[in-house]
């Protein structure tokens, strides 16, 4: 499964935080949030869209965090599974709800 590949990866990339699938019960100051949010099949190419969250107290931290996640993200094509890695967006995405800062970058992964 990709996302179990990506989760694993990720937090054996030497990020500065933890990569969740989903909110942490005791939510850390920092981490990250992975999501597929997509995918298609065509020709029997596998494209899946994934969305990262950058969680932290600043909107700084937040900010380089995705700067974080984005380079390991490029990297995942060391993956045998992983063919390509493309950045769709990144964006502040803070949430006005819990005061969190939080960045979100988008990738099209192309894997098997």
């Amino acid at each position: 499964m990709i996302e179990v590949l990506l989760l694993n990866y990720l937090n054996n990339a030497g990020l500065s935080a933890t990569v969740y699938t989903e909110q942490p019960k005791e939510k850390p100051s920092k981490f990250f949030l992975i999501e597929k949010t997509g995918g298609i099949v065509t020709e029997h190419i596998t494209e899946s869209t994934f969305a990262i969250q950058s969680l932290a107290d600043s909107m700084f931290e937040a900010a380089s965090m995705s700067e974080e996640v984005k380079t390991a993200m490029s990297n995942a094509i060391i993956l045998p599974e992983i063919s390509r890695v493309e950045i769709n967006s990144d964006y502040n995405f803070t949430d006005t709800s819990t005061k969190k800062y939080r960045y979100q970058a988008v990738f099209v992964v192309t894997h098997y």
